[in-house]
């Protein structure tokens, strides 16, 4: 398979979109973990689970937004290397490099996916003292809404 300057240059817009989304998801946490930072220095004195299980689950999502944000990097680095090997006629290399580009850009989203996992369980143990208070499952709902 040959490909053209343009095929890395595709990758440039979807990359730049993904580390924005990154970005907004850093910032989001580093809201939250600031408030949580707050709430546990007002609370010394209290051993709440729910407020280490909300730690634990940020300090592990931190380290995979870091992770996402790091392998989204690599992939613009190797899309550009790509752009550049092909200009000089390097076409193996830049087939090598156009994989390297693909698969960091894979393994970002997969992290992703990963830490989208974590943020519902974190959200999970946020609501955990309103037991009782639970949405049906999803089949739960359409029995109940069709009376199936």
């Amino acid at each position: 398979m040959d490909i053209s300057i343009n095929t890395p240059a595709l990758l440039f817009p979807a990359l730049s979109l993904v580390m924005l989304a990154y970005t907004n998801r850093f910032m989001a946490l580093s809201s939250v973990i600031r408030n949580l930072h707050d709430k546990f220095n007002a609370n010394q004195n209290s051993d709440s689970a729910k407020l280490h299980g909300q730690i634990k689950n940020l300090k592990f999502r931190i380290r995979l937004i870091k992770n996402m944000q790091i392998m989204g990097a690599l992939s613009i680095l190797c899309a550009s290397l790509c752009m550049y090997l092909i200009y000089i006629g390097e076409m193996p290399a830049a087939r090598w490099a156009f994989a390297a580009a693909m698969i960091t850009f894979t393994v970002s989203i997969l992290f992703s996916i990963w830490e989208l996992i974590k943020s519902t369980k974190a959200l999970e143990i946020e609501l955990s003292d309103m037991e009782g208070l639970e949405d049906p499952t999803v089949v739960d709902y359409i029995v109940k809404k069709f009376k199936i």
